[in-house]
């Protein structure tokens, strides 16, 4: 330990134990086990606790007190157990101080014990002391077991949480050593401590009380789930027949529990040897509400070793709750194409009857359940997806009230689902899912028209209807392309014609998230369909692209923001708007530029100018038209408006665009220089000359050494990777005039000077290349990128430190003494 660290403890232990002061809070208690947890790892405790008394004297106070604060006494049995992880430490201790601590003439029997904080303290202390066979002869000789065994039940979910982890972690020390093989099933070879927990399970497991059978439940879970060895499989084979009992009773106790566990075991090594779990796996199945068989039926077709019997049933249990919907919407008689054993038997249909909030949950877990599995690559298969398609659209109809069902449970299901907008959202989600397989042309247009459906309807809520665009695009990406061409196929480009229309209403409506969500969509199919020919026909005769201009000036920043990402977009692809005339092409994107300046310049709100951002830098990586015309222009008024901007993200958004600029410069575009592993070779020194009058004549010097003084951590680690950069390029060879006299930095050294010290408003003027490279290579930016790597508190998370606060805050130290932060 430091020394000054041994200094100040006696100071810190007095103030702890001592009630007229206040207690430190939780923040720096936590902090200071952690540096004690970090010095007992690094050494021996015993020496420790030798050269510094004060922290035996600390727990003796703590115990003797007349009514120990709870947070101190939690802190203190933390502390010792800590302590007593180390077994010559522990036997050091063991004589008075754990069993007063630990034992029944401790914190047990106090008023302090009433206190969660200081039952969870007790846990979490012998969690620590738990680490050596001395340990589980003192947890027997005090008593210890008994009382985790009542903490199981525990008003504080966090103390009987820690309870049950506690009894898997005393059972996997006891079955270390000896019994670490493949112990008998009956126990008889076990240690008497494990013994004890075991039989303790079983008497839990016996139990009519739903609590203690869940108790029992979560310990063999976390168990299975931690523990690997052997000894595990003789634990299964004695309790797998009281597990399998619990499928007896009606209702199933602890269902989710059970579920949780058989799911454990069938992950474990245990899964793999024992053919008995895969039948109690298909009774557990069986036995469970089609609520509680649903995330069984999910964990069975995950695992990758599974009887193909099994995973049929499981599939057949995930599918039932849309197979009653088929049956249910059946316009005619017939399968509804799903495997065989998935269709709704009587009690799902009797689950969709028995009321809304039933039929809804079993709906919403199917369809999510279902999304899951779509995307693993040990899905059922064949996968049924034209079944599923017509489910999904099915229940959508349900919710929008189009549907006309022609049975009793049709007519419920219309009543029950709509305007639900959970099933809704549910249902759009795995319609999304389904666009990446294929489907008959049929089923196809019918997901279209439902989509179409949801888009122009004025009760689709803001949500849905963001759900509706989302799932619409992937269904739109996901189209077949024209036979022998590029473009669109014929469905698609009739599609396109009657979706424009409800785009462009979206765009007018009074509801900004509406504006927003069909910006959105707008944006992603522009991004991936700008060059085909029928899209931008088809966009180019709709008002879409003059709407979103407008939208640049909405009320709502949130949507000023996603339209002016819209345009930008769609200018990138020559489709923001016609030009007027031949005489004048670039009258239209020219004027886009200025406005997105005007916003960058003037907006009130973070969120456009941002956006403005992320488009210049777009376009400058793509060459747009406005960049092209005049590149240093472009650069130079996108950073000087940057660099006056509040918000940091703009300015390091600035700094993106310059390395862009700088990389094109430099005949390197694409290149991520400041993060990747090695630098790029340098240019010849003729390119780097001119590299640098471009890079001073767009005063981009300025915007990047300002930068690297910046309050925002971010902002500066970005500019002194630009830095970094240009610096290294030009390194190896040489500055612009390596013969020539030496450049005057005199001026800039100042300026950086003033800049450090938070003078922000003075220019640097006109640059030299040659002053600002004598500059660069005069900096220690390589040092300076470490110091700004390390968190803003780095000096002051030392233990020294936390130390000087704590006793700082009750005024024992003196003045100046504090080291706050």
């Amino acid at each position: 330990m430091d020394p000054e660290c041994s200094r100040l403890l006696p100071a810190l232990c007095a103030v702890l134990v001592d009630p007229r002061q206040p207690v430190a809070d939780d923040t720096c208690l936590e902090k200071l086990l952690d540096w004690f947890k970090t010095v007992t790892e690094a050494g021996p405790s015993l020496l420790l606790l030798q050269e510094n008394p004060c922290l035996v004297e600390l727990l003796f106070r703590v115990l003797k007190a007349h009514d120990p604060r709870p947070r101190v006494l939690s802190f203190s049995l933390r502390l010792a157990g800590l302590f007593a992880a180390q077994e010559d430490c522990f036997q050091y201790l063991q004589g008075e101080l754990l069993p007063m601590l630990f034992g029944e003439s401790g914190p047990l029997g106090g008023a302090a014990w009433t206190a969660p904080t200081v039952r969870s303290g007790w846990l979490q202390g012998l969690r620590s002391l738990a680490q050596h066979p001395g340990a589980l002869r003192f947890l027997a000789d005090c008593g210890a077991v008994d009382t985790i065994f009542s903490l199981q039940g525990d008003s504080s979910l966090f103390v009987a949480s820690a309870a049950g982890q506690l009894l898997v972690h005393i059972l996997a020390l006891a079955m270390r050593g000896p019994a670490e093989g493949h112990p008998s099933p009956q126990g008889c070879d076990w240690p008497a401590c494990a013994q004890k927990i075991v039989c303790h399970v079983e008497d839990s497991l016996r139990s009519t009380a739903t609590l203690q059978v869940t108790q029992a439940l979560n310990v063999l879970t976390t168990t299975f789930g931690h523990c690997h060895s052997p000894w595990t499989q003789g634990l299964w084979v004695r309790l797998s027949p009281l597990v399998a009992c619990l499928l007896e009773k009606d209702p199933i106790p602890a269902s989710h529990s059970l579920v949780d566990l058989l799911l454990s075991v069938a992950r474990s090594p245990v899964g793999s040897s024992d053919c008995g779990l895969w039948e109690t796996l298909a009774q557990t199945l069986s036995h469970l509400s089609p609520t509680q068989a649903g995330p069984l039926a999910l964990g069975i077709l995950k695992l990758q070793d599974c009887p193909q019997a099994l995973k049929t049933q499981a599939f057949g249990v995930l599918l039932q709750p849309l197979a009653c919907v088929l049956k249910a919407a059946a316009q005619a008689p017939g399968p509804p194409g799903f495997p065989e054993g998935a269709t709704g038997d009587s009690i799902t249909v009797d689950t969709f009857l028995s009321s809304k909030s039933a039929c809804v949950g079993l709906l919403c877990q199917a369809l999510a359940h279902l999304e899951l599995l779509q995307l693993l690559p040990q899905r059922p298969s064949p996968w049924p997806q034209a079944p599923l398609l017509r489910a999904a659209v099915a229940i959508l109809r349900f919710c929008h009230g189009s549907a006309a069902p022609t049975s009793d449970v049709g007519g419920h299901l219309c009543a029950v689902l709509a305007g639900c907008v959970r099933v809704q959202r549910a249902a759009l989600d795995f319609l999304g899912t389904l666009s990446q397989g294929t489907g008959p042309q049929e089923l196809v247009t019918q997901v279209f028209a439902v989509l179409l459906e949801y888009l122009t309807s004025p009760d689709s809520s803001p949500m849905v209807l963001k759900k509706a665009f989302q799932a619409t695009l992937r269904w739109l990406l996901g189209s077949p392309k024209a036979p022998s061409c590029c473009d669109l196929d014929p469905h698609t480009q009739l599609f396109l014609g009657e979706l424009l229309p409800v785009l462009r209403k979206r765009l007018c409506s009074p509801c900004w998230e509406a504006r927003d969500s069909g910006l959105e969509f707008l944006t992603q199919v522009t991004r991936h369909w700008g060059g085909q020919a029928a899209f931008r026909h088809a966009l180019l005769a709709s008002e879409v692209p003059e709407l979103t201009g407008q939208l640049l000036r909405d009320p709502e920043s949130y949507v000023r923001a996603s339209a002016v990402t819209a345009t930008g977009q769609l200018s990138s692809w020559g489709l923001y708007a016609t030009p007027t005339g031949p005489e004048h092409p670039e009258v239209q994107q020219e004027s886009l530029f200025t406005e997105l300046l005007h916003i960058l310049s003037t907006d009130s709100e973070g969120f456009p100018r941002r956006a403005v951002m992320h488009v210049f830098t777009q376009w400058l990586k793509d060459g747009h038209a406005d960049v092209a015309e005049d590149l240093e222009q472009f650069v130079a008024r996108v950073l000087q408006a940057a660099s006056q901007d509040l918000d940091w993200e703009v300015r390091a958004q600035g700094l993106e665009l310059a390395l862009v600029f700088l990389e094109q410069l430099l005949g390197q575009p694409g290149s991520r220089c400041p993060y990747a592993v090695a630098l790029p070779e340098a240019a010849p020194p003729a390119t780097l000359a001119q590299v640098l009058q471009a890079l001073c004549r767009v005063q981009l010097f300025e915007f990047a050494l300002r930068a690297l003084f910046d309050c925002d951590r971010p902002v500066a680690q970005k500019s002194c990777d630009l830095l970094l950069f240009l610096k290294a390029k030009a390194t190896p060879c040489g500055g612009p005039q390596e013969a020539g006299a030496s450049p005057d930095v005199v001026s800039v050294e100042a300026a950086l000077q003033r800049w450090q010290a938070g003078e922000q408003g003075q220019p640097l003027g006109e640059l030299e290349p040659e002053a600002v490279m004598a500059v660069l290579r005069s900096m220690d930016l390589e040092g300076l990128r470490g110091m700004l790597a390390k968190s803003s508190d780095h000096m002051e998370k030392s233990p020294q430190s936390l130390l000087q606060d704590m006793l700082a805050t009750v005024g024992v130290l003196g003045e100046n003494e504090a080291d706050c932060y």
